[in-house]
């Protein structure tokens, strides 16, 4: 479950929690085991669970009432890589004209490989990446224009 190290009065110690129910932790403190019991229950760390709302590409907003959009949000003209990676491959070249929703490149990112698509249509005006960079969350991949 969860490593630990801890050094107490100098000495060392490997702590690993391996179970934990009720008010009794089942550890191993430097290869040996141990059950602990302990005066208060110990509730585990829940894990966050990510939520996210349905994005609505810019071609299919609409202004309607109640939605809260008022008008089309203009589309930047860079595309930008939503998490670090590795550019794997890149199938567009400056000067090409893309529609949206074209595969322009693919980034691998944890071990999965992620297409990245354009999101509007226009001519590619400047890419800033080759096949085999890394890259961070956020940076400019490629640029279109109109």
């Amino acid at each position: 479950m969860k490593k630990y190290k801890f050094t107490i009065h100098g000495n060392e110690y490997d702590v690993h929690i391996q179970n934990v129910e009720d008010n009794i932790i089942d550890l191993e403190v430097n290869g040996s085991a141990y059950k602990v019991e302990v005066d208060k229950v110990i509730q585990p760390a829940k894990t966050p669970r990510l939520v996210r709302s349905r994005v609505i590409p810019p071609a299919e907003a609409k202004p309607e009432e109640g939605t809260g959009i008022k008008t089309p949000t203009p589309v930047s003209g860079k595309i930008n890589s939503p998490l670090p990676g590795t550019v794997i491959n890149i199938f567009v070249r400056e000067g090409d004209t893309v529609k949206i929703g074209q595969k322009l490149m693919i980034l691998e990112a944890m071990k999965m490989e992620n297409n990245i698509d354009s999101d509007k249509d226009g001519k590619v005006t400047a890419i800033h990446v080759r096949p085999g960079q890394s890259v961070m969350e956020g940076d400019t991949l490629i640029e279109i224009g109109a």
